[in-house]
């Protein structure tokens, strides 16, 4: 079966950066359109960042929300089988609880993602 880990969260003050990694086991983050999701409370789930499949068409396109990009960046090593995304000058409305996913088909952007890790805490003080 799939399973996603996440860590690297925690508490960080305003303008300092953090790393989040996903381990992935029972399939290929390289073969899969992969995505980091966020949920603060009282808010819906947000998509974060998305990264397509190496074999996609797209070769490795991504997608950031309006509010993270230039800040964050989503990227994976192959070799371990691993999804990261890099956070940088981080503010207090980043906080929440992050969240790695793995679509089940090829649409791009994603829209089907089936498989979800546990999720990890970035609060941000200010």
């Amino acid at each position: 079966q799939v399973q996603l880990v996440e860590s690297g969260g925690g508490l960080v003050q305003a303008g300092g950066s953090l790393r989040l990694s996903c381990a992935a086991s029972g399939r290929t983050v390289s073969g899969s359109h992969v995505a980091w999701f966020r949920q603060a409370p009282g808010k819906e789930q947000e998509v974060v960042a998305a990264l397509a499949a190496l074999t996609w068409w797209g070769g490795g396109q991504t997608n950031y929300a309006s509010s993270v990009k230039g800040r964050f960046t989503i990227s994976r090593d192959n070799a371990n089988n691993t999804v990261y995304l890099q956070m940088n000058s981080l503010k207090p409305e980043d906080t929440g609880v992050y969240y790695c996913a793995v679509a089940q088909g090829s649409n791009w952007p994603p829209y089907d993602y089936h498989y979800w890790g546990q999720g990890t805490q970035v609060t941000v003080s200010s």
